[in-house]
């Protein structure tokens, strides 16, 4: 395998861990938080690799995406 695909295994894996607690944390389905997550601006920073923000935590990402994308959030309440 070499770097690229490496990567790519990463970040479907970092996503889907993402997404799951993002529907934990605020009650939401898998559908909803999957939606509020490829709707974000966080998304695309981890998809471009942006400040390497795609090797912090997902529990970390999910609590930057509740800090500075909270109108993504107000369409499900």
């Amino acid at each position: 395998m070499n770097g690229d695909i490496l990567e790519k295994y990463y970040q479907e894996g970092l996503e889907e861990r993402l997404i799951a607690r993002l529907a934990k944390v605020k009650h939401l389905t898998y559908e909803q938080a999957m939606d509020i997550y490829y709707r974000s601006h966080l998304a695309q920073k981890i998809h471009d690799g942006v400040d390497d923000v795609q090797y912090l935590d997902y529990k970390v990402l999910v609590q930057i995406l509740l800090d500075t994308e909270p109108e993504l959030f107000t369409e499900t309440q």
